[in-house]
């Protein structure tokens, strides 16, 4: 069986400058995978991993994490800090008896090089490898809780208590 894993990339503004000056049809062009879908951000040390696992949560085959290089990063440490995070993430994953490679960091140059194509196409294979993500085979709707009393509002400040 074969399919077009959805992949998440996440990388920072300074890193994004290919995908931003080559557009949709240029990155096609490039090599850029189908099913790569790129998720900008002003740094990838804002990746919270929240925001990691709810890309798998809503159907994420594969995450990919692009960052500046450790040691030039835009803003000080904010690659160091999504590096932090993508093990967080792949450490959960295994936890919960799922490939840990499905997430992965990259550090690259500014501007424009191959290699961000490279990144999304080595995910791409990766993936592809391993098959559709486990957590697709359990979405279900999620149940609305029942409605109960509403809860006691905050006392104004400077207000009297009776």
């Amino acid at each position: 069986m074969s399919f077009t894993p959805d992949i998440q990339i996440f990388c920072c503004h300074y890193t994004s400058q290919q995908a931003i000056a080559e557009g949709a049809a240029g990155l096609k062009e490039d090599g850029l995978p189908a099913g790569a879908t790129i998720n900008r951000l002003p740094c990838s040390g804002k990746l919270e991993v929240s925001t990691l696992l709810k890309a798998f949560e809503d159907g994420a085959d594969g995450v990919c994490v692009v960052g500046c290089p450790e040691d030039k990063c835009h803003n000080v440490s904010g690659s160091k800090r999504a590096a932090h995070r993508v093990v967080a993430v792949r450490r959960a994953l295994a936890e919960l008896g799922v490939e840990g490679e499905r997430i992965e960091m990259f550090h690259l140059e500014r501007g424009f090089h191959p290699e961000f194509i490279d990144a999304a196409v080595l995910m791409h294979e990766r993936v592809s490898g391993f098959g559709p993500s486990p957590f697709k085979d359990e979405k279900k709707p999620v149940k609305k809780k029942a409605a109960g009393k509403a809860a006691a509002k905050p006392a104004k400040k400077g207000a009297k208590k009776k």
